[in-house]
């Protein structure tokens, strides 16, 4: 299980230069970076959300077509983040696409990154056989099976603190049925082994204490 509340070695620059290189453009993207996940108005999509994504990726190894894309497409996929589903996925997709380049990463590598970020804001729109995608999609789903749940949901719950309580329980309970009413929530068949079983617990304990809830819409994650 991954635990997001283990910190963030994963951000380290060696680790981005890896990926992405270490020259100074890529220097001054993984600072960038790092700022955006840092803002002040994040509770859940954090610098600790980063580090458990690329953690669970680690597990998830020999699952992609291109695990260089996948983990770049974690460092952007939520850059972006003003609690706009859709529109905080396309504006961090456009982020890649303008940032990678500089730091010298091919152009068909720019392009999958980006279109993983977009997959982000609909896990359900996977296409079969997208190996890229069903690695990061497990990956971002791997909170659901954490034996820190309960810290997820409030931290969620913080960053829509906007938004009434009764609204937000509406939402949050359409969203948590339609990912229950998927046949599979992981993808990869690791993913299903290490999380499946505890994430539907999960999401399913939650659900039940949001009953009282009249059905609304919202697309928290």
């Amino acid at each position: 299980m991954i635990d997001r509340a283990a910190g963030d070695p994963a951000t380290a620059f060696e680790r981005w230069a890896a990926l992405a290189g270490e020259s100074r453009a890529s220097r001054a993207v993984h600072a960038e970076l790092l700022a955006r996940w840092s803002e002040p108005h994040r509770r859940y999509h954090d610098r600790a959300h980063l580090a458990a994504v690329l953690s669970a990726i680690d597990l998830l190894h020999g699952e992609a077509d291109d695990e260089t894309a996948v983990r770049l497409a974690a460092w952007f996929h939520d850059a972006v983040y003003d609690g706009r589903p859709g529109w905080d996925e396309e504006r961090s997709a456009q982020l890649a696409q303008s940032r990678l380049p500089r730091c010298g990463v091919p152009g068909s590598r720019v392009a999958e990154t980006a279109r993983l970020v977009r997959l982000t804001a609909a896990h359900d729109a996977l296409a079969p056989g997208d190996r890229d995608g069903a690695v990061l999609c497990d990956a971002d789903l791997a909170v659901l099976a954490g034996p820190g749940y309960d810290d997820y949901a409030r931290a969620v719950r913080q960053e829509y603190v906007h938004v009434p309580d009764d609204l937000f329980a509406a939402g949050r309970a359409e969203v948590l049925r339609r990912l229950l009413g998927t046949p599979v929530l992981f993808r990869t068949a690791r993913g299903r082994k290490l999380w499946e079983e505890r994430a539907r617990a999960n999401m399913t304990a939650e659900l039940a204490a949001l009953a009282p809830a009249q059905p609304g819409r919202d697309e928290t994650p």
